[in-house]
């Protein structure tokens, strides 16, 4: 049973902590291989099954990735190219059903910009398609020089421009900060509880952020009524799922949902691997 796992070229032997799912996969009597998903080289159709990790770098190439995940069999790509599509642009956050989730205004130009922020008062904007925080800002005023041009937020990043999301800054950000919750197989595996680094509302790593493991607590409810939520929409469950929470208005929320290439964080925990493989191996045998 072969497996490919799709990276990209900045991270050749898998995201940070993958040896650990090296190994379990391993251990299973699965040959598995990292492989880059731009690699004209690979020969993807002799792969049993293809599961997408860490593509990160499809933000700034997402026509081409979609691409590529459609010309894949179906059949054998965990998730699907579907998923991916609806996905990868955040405008799905408008399209979230009964799901509760934090309030999400769509801009495509300067004007429906500075009306959203006008709206909200103090707004998080960030670009429809885009992850780690790239191209965030927080805004208060809707003249901000910021709205409508392309935002370089970090020096390994590209500048990112629109169309864009906007949403109200969420408080707790600051203080209770974020929960990302994953989905394997139809069963919650692990929660991570992530801050923000100082002076900033962004949890990723690459700004400051902090990530530990954590208490299921009393998100599972909202969880798996996302997972629900989305086995309904494609019509079929999903393989894996990472919910990320905050808490809004005296509740949680739904702030993302991640079905592309949500990473793992083996590097903080190895709790994921195992379930992770399970999936695989489930999807292997059936």
């Amino acid at each position: 049973m072969t497996v490919l796992l799709a990276t990209c070229g900045d991270l050749p032997y898998g995201e940070p902590g993958a040896a650990v799912l090296d190994a379990v996969l391993a251990e299973r009597g699965i040959d598995a291989a990292w492989a880059r998903w731009d690699d004209p080289a690979v020969d993807w159709s002799a792969a049993d099954l293809v599961a997408v990790r860490s593509t990160w770098d499809y933000v700034t190439r997402h026509a081409e990735f979609l691409a590529w995940a459609g010309s894949l069999d179906q059949s054998r790509l965990l998730n699907g190219a579907d998923v991916f599509a609806w996905n990868h642009d955040k405008r799905y956050l408008t399209n979230l059903g009964e799901l509760p989730s934090v309030p999400t205004l769509l801009a495509d130009d300067r004007p429906a910009l500075a009306e959203a922020v006008r709206r909200f008062g103090t707004a998080v904007v960030k670009p429809r398609v885009g992850a780690g925080g790239a191209g965030l800002v927080v805004v208060t005023d809707p003249d901000d020089p910021r709205l409508g041009r392309p935002v370089r937020s970090h020096p390994d990043y590209p500048e990112v421009g629109g169309p864009w999301v906007v949403q109200p800054l969420v408080e707790s950000i600051r203080t209770s900060g974020e929960v990302s919750v994953y989905v394997l197989g139809g069963r919650i595996t692990q929660r991570f509880d992530k801050r923000p680094g100082a002076d900033d509302v962004r949890v990723n790593e690459e700004f400051g952020g902090q990530v530990r493991p954590a208490e299921l607590g009393d998100v599972g409810d909202l969880v798996l009524q996302a997972y629900d939520a989305m086995g309904e929409r494609f019509g079929r469950p999903m393989d894996y799922l990472r919910v990320d929470l905050l808490q809004w208005e005296g509740g949680w929320v739904v702030s993302e949902l991640e079905l592309i290439e949500p990473g793992l964080y083996l590097d903080v925990s190895p709790a994921n691997a195992a379930p992770f493989a399970g999936v695989v191996e489930a999807r292997l045998r059936s």
